[in-house]
């Protein structure tokens, strides 16, 4: 059960677009529109007992830790935070999949399938094959088309992010007699194009599902892409559309708010809390996991701790991975005992035993600088060592600057399976790019090219990180350049701002202003990050700006302490240049 008292105050049908819930000191200020459709929350604010945990302790004031202050924007240390724990697991797409199939589930919660789906195998090996006549093949030999094989395929596929084959895939099932079409198989669709072919063509398929199967996973489905892509707007008009539809409000569509609030505005975080305690949708660990680590990105480490009393007192135990969050954010918070603690209970009393938490380990080691315990991490799974295990010991040694005891685990994984992804090889080229080995990493990029990898947005982003870290900033740009044109799916948010920062240093108006117009062509949507970045670029250069207020409105990016003094040195400018005319 909630641990959250129900508001007195009357709350009609709700549609999510515009509640302004505002907590100071406990108190709820309900003096704007709500959610609801066009009904006004009025009257005195609804009083919360000790009692109502979850939203007083998110809402409240700690201190000088309040997400009100900065008007929904990132401060510069969340901005910083957020670009280096940008490779955890925290936030993966797969983590929330909008699927819900019983192999994700499996795979999340740090199982693993056994063995290889057949029908998978057919297509990789088949390079030379389209992917429909594979198909026509394997059907002909007299396989079975089960749900099971389609299941398992489908997951193989998406598990290497293979969109495009999988795609292929859905769509040759659809003309396969034998095999009739769930709501669960045109949801998958629906994902499937929007991320090879992008939203709009995911928008005009959903017109073309039959009514019947018009159903919640559907709409999850394109909910939960248009919060990958970051679009506010739209993700809004689908959770109201939901509504209006009348379908279930579960607690998946309410978490990716969630996370997609934590990233664009995090006064709203409150809005969604109040939505799901109305339509009594009960918190999941994602979202009390979304909780916590909003909480300590912003610093806010005793709220962070109040969020997580509230999950124990609704009788829920932290799993691995909310208990990597809560050590990620002591790390980052400067408390490596507290950090150690969380990381003993994740170990357990046996850690060869605990094998689901291997991989989280060796990062949240390697970021304390424990190398003896990176190495004892290992050593625990050296033996018998699985595919995601080998990648997090790659990273770990190679952000401790181990970069023999990283090429040692590449090795083994070579040795161990014969064919690599491309996600593989780019876990060893991320540590030549980290540690400055120009040389290494593109003979790494040669024995991926000639095994036959298909470069992915991860590889091009550590290709393109390699190039900056050995100071080319041109060859950088123009990998990226190559990787739009050549990628079925548009290059990492990461990747651009890689590239956008290096000019901003450089004070390179021209390429900054470039790159962040690029970005909004791939459907990226302006955010305080790039902003802060592009304004840098004209405080380096040391040039006036003009219009930039009215872009950042345009955008509804509100600036926040840091962004309004960095404005004030642009506007600086503008006075300068007004003087000489003078003068």
């Amino acid at each position: 059960m909630w641990a959250i008292r129900r508001a007195s105050v009357r709350i009609k049908s709700q549609s999510l677009s515009s509640i302004a819930f505002w907590a100071c000191s406990g108190k709820l200020d309900t003096t704007c529109f709500s959610y609801t459709d066009h009904v006004r929350l009025g009257g005195p604010a609804p009083s919360m007992s000790d009692g109502s945990l979850l939203i007083w302790r998110f809402s409240s004031h700690t201190g000088n830790h309040s997400f009100s202050s900065q008007a929904g924007s990132q401060s510069e240390k969340e901005v910083i935070k957020e670009a280096d724990m940008s490779g955890s697991e925290s936030e993966s797409e797969d983590e929330l999949n909008p699927l819900d199939s019983e192999e994700v589930v499996a795979e999340s919660n740090g199982g693993e399938r056994k063995g290889s789906s057949e029908l998978f195998k057919v297509v990789v090996d088949s390079s030379t094959m389209s992917a429909k006549n594979a198909f026509d093949k394997w059907v002909e030999e007299g396989h079975e088309l089960s749900r099971s094989e389609i299941s398992h395929a489908m997951f193989e596929f998406r598990r290497r992010k293979m969109y495009g084959k999988a795609l292929q895939m859905s769509e040759w099932l659809e003309t396969q007699k034998t095999v009739e079409f769930s709501e669960r198989d045109y949801a998958s669709r629906v994902d499937l194009i929007a991320k090879v072919r992008g939203m709009q063509k995911a928008e005009a398929y959903i017109d073309k599902i039959p009514e019947s199967f018009k159903g919640e996973i559907v709409y999850r489905t394109l909910l939960a892409n248009y919060v990958l892509n970051n679009d506010t707007k739209k993700a809004e008009k689908v959770f109201n559309k939901m509504k209006d539809l009348n379908l279930p409000i579960t607690s998946f569509a309410c978490n990716q708010l969630l996370l997609l609030y934590k990233r664009t505005d995090k006064k709203k975080i409150a809005d969604v809390l109040l939505l799901m305690e109305k339509e009594d949708v009960k918190p999941s660990l994602f979202t009390y996991r979304l909780l916590i680590e909003t909480k300590g990105m912003s610093n806010d480490i005793i709220g962070m701790e109040q969020v997580l009393e509230t999950l124990k007192a609704e009788g829920l135990e932290p799993d691995l991975r909310l208990q990597a969050v809560l050590a990620r954010q002591y790390v980052y918070a400067g408390m490596k005992e507290k950090a150690k603690e969380v990381l003993k209970q994740m170990e357990g009393s046996n850690l060869s035993e605990n094998r689901g938490a291997f991989s989280s380990l060796l990062q949240i080691y390697a970021s304390l600088g424990s190398v003896d315990d990176v190495k004892r991490v290992w050593e625990a799974c050296e033996n018998h060592p699985r595919l995601e295990e080998c990648m997090n010991a790659i990273e770990a040694f190679g952000k401790l600057k181990k970069v023999e005891e990283a090429e040692a685990v590449f090795d083994q994984m070579s040795k161990k399976w014969n064919r690599l992804s491309a996600k593989h090889y780019t876990s060893m080229l991320k540590v030549y790019a980290n540690n400055k080995m120009l040389v290494k990493g593109k003979e790494i990029v040669k024995q991926m090219s000639e095994s036959g990898c298909r470069l992915g947005p991860l590889t091009w982003d550590a290709l393109v990180k390699l190039y900056i870290e050995s100071g080319e900033i041109e060859k950088a740009d123009s990998v990226l350049n190559k990787a739009s044109q050549q990628l079925n799916m548009k290059p990492l948010f990461a990747t651009y701002m890689t590239i956008l920062d290096q000019y901003a240093k450089k004070g390179d108006v021209h390429n900054a202003e470039k790159i962040f117009y690029k970005m909004r062509q791939v459907g990226y949507v302006s955010r305080y990050r790039q902003y802060d970045a592009l304004l840098q670029a004209y405080i380096n250069a040391k040039v006036p700006l003009y219009g930039f207020r009215e872009r950042l409105k345009a955008d509804n990016v509100f600036p926040g302490k840091v962004l309004a003094e960095r404005l004030a040195q642009v506007d600086a400018f503008k006075k300068t240049v007004v003087s000489d005319l003078l003068d």
